[in-house]
């Protein structure tokens, strides 16, 4: 029997989206999908169709696998052939314009996708760092700090192009540092593993990675060897609208000469303090010394980190495994939560996440309505277009769940236990809208 005890706050949110969907009177038989899939490839710097980019249909399974390939035509449309055993999986589709790499889903069913690419330059204006968070910790034995630095590049570039070279975005690590990890998001794609490359000089690298237009997130995993203190230089690469420390209230911090933090420590509460430096410039002093031992709690680092540590790891020094980190997820819970402080009340993407709740519960209500005699109203099959939109959220979320398993965010018990919740969901609400085969009453069936 499934222990809903154990099941995480992400889990209940994803759960009771795909409920409501489901009540809105989806269509399960998805597997009779179109062996071709269409689409077009707009260049959104000048609004004209790319033509002669490399497209290509790639398995969301064992390393991407690659099952076609062709090229854009003058028009920027293409054309690709689903393999027929490959009907009514769930795909990614690759362009590859001026070097860079864009990405569009494909959910079971989907017969076209449309994907908007941009002109790159190895040298763009409008382009700054949001925000860089550094998360720092001792290990349990305190022979080691334990850093997550967290990234959010912006791309305001006119007219909008992407940022890309052999080292579009450098970053400078502190002496000594062992990377354990690092990966990149581009606006409104997900995260991906993407190694440092050596620049040549001492502990610095670039992250080799397209910068679009929007926000673009870089995490870096270190560890440093510690004694009782260490001191950070950090070196900024651009101008960085936010220079931001958590580190665990049992620790101490001293910024450096000419260095000037702000604590918010009151907006953290719990066992974490924070400090922030504002408009850092790439030549202002901006070193600090911390000292003592310590570890972040769980909740501080998975809320404030923006992404999962690096796949497998367990340990409390790294990012909660199960945190949202869905397009848009920054900091998560503000350092600034009375939104009195810019930068930081732009980063209030939790205000979203309880909307979005909250608009799954006022559809859970009205769909319970009172009926004859003060019941419950019979759940109603949804009119096609609101069948369409619950198919398209069921669609986002079956994807969202394969790729956090596929790239290491749910182990494989993790994503057991929510496949079996989502089971138990679909199994109630199709008992009440007549038999369905195997396949259709299954995430499974629904994924595959």
């Amino acid at each position: 029997m499934l222990d809903l005890g154990v099941i995480s706050k992400t889990f209940f949110h994803r759960i009771f989206s795909v409920a409501v969907a489901i009540a809105l009177g989806l269509g399960f038989a998805q597997s009779a999908a179109a062996q071709t899939l269409t689409g077009i490839v707009t260049n959104k710097t000048n609004d004209r169709p790319a033509a002669g980019d490399d497209v290509v249909l790639l398995k969301l399974a064992q390393g991407m696998q690659e099952l076609a390939r062709t090229k854009s035509d003058s028009h920027g449309r293409f054309t690709l052939k689903v393999p027929a055993d490959e009907a009514g999986s769930l795909h990614l589709v690759r362009v590859t314009h001026d070097r860079a790499n864009y990405f569009s889903p494909v959910p079971a069913g989907t017969t076209t996708v449309n994907v908007e690419v941009y002109t790159a330059a190895a040298e763009l204006d409008g382009v700054s760092i949001s925000e860089d968070v550094l998360q720092i910790q001792t290990t349990p034995d305190g022979g080691s700090l334990r850093v997550v630095e967290h990234y959010l590049v912006r791309n305001d570039s006119q007219p909008a192009k992407t940022l890309f070279s052999d080292h579009p975005f450098e970053i400078y690590l502190p002496a000594g540092a062992t990377v354990d990890g690092s990966s990149a998001k581009a606006p409104g794609g997900m995260g991906v593993e993407q190694p440092l490359v050596p620049m040549g000089d001492p502990n610095h690298f670039a992250i080799i990675f397209p910068i679009r237009p929007g926000e673009t997130e870089f995490n870096v995993w270190y560890r440093i060897p510690y004694k009782d203190s260490f001191t950070f230089q950090p070196r900024p690469t651009m101008p960085a609208e936010a220079l931001g420390i958590m580190m665990p209230r049992s620790m101490n911090f001293k910024a450096g000469p000419g260095a000037d933090f702000t604590s918010v420590s009151e907006q953290v509460g719990g066992k974490a303090q924070a400090f922030l430096a504002r408009n850092v410039k790439p030549s202002q002093p901006l070193g600090f010394t911390v000292s003592g031992k310590g570890e972040l709690p769980r909740d501080s680092v998975a809320q404030n980190s923006g992404q999962a540590g690096p796949a497998g790891s367990a340990s409390t020094a790294d990012p909660d495994p199960n945190a949202d980190t869905r397009p848009g997820g920054g900091l998560g819970t503000p350092l600034d939560k009375d939104a009195e402080r810019d930068p930081w009340t732009k980063y209030r993407w939790w205000i979203l996440g309880a909307l979005a709740l909250a608009f799954a519960a006022a559809a859970g209500l009205m769909l319970r309505a009172p009926g004859p005699a003060g019941g419950a109203a019979p759940l109603q099959p949804a009119s096609p277009a609101g069948a369409s939109v619950a198919l398209q959220v069921l669609r986002d979320e079956m994807f969202a769940v394969e790729t956090d398993r596929l790239e290491g965010r749910l182990t494989q018990a993790e994503y057991a236990e929510l496949k079996a919740a989502y089971d138990i969901v679909l199994r109630r609400a199709l008992a009440r809208n007549g038999p369905r085969t195997a396949d259709e009453t299954t995430v499974e069936g629904l994924a595959e």
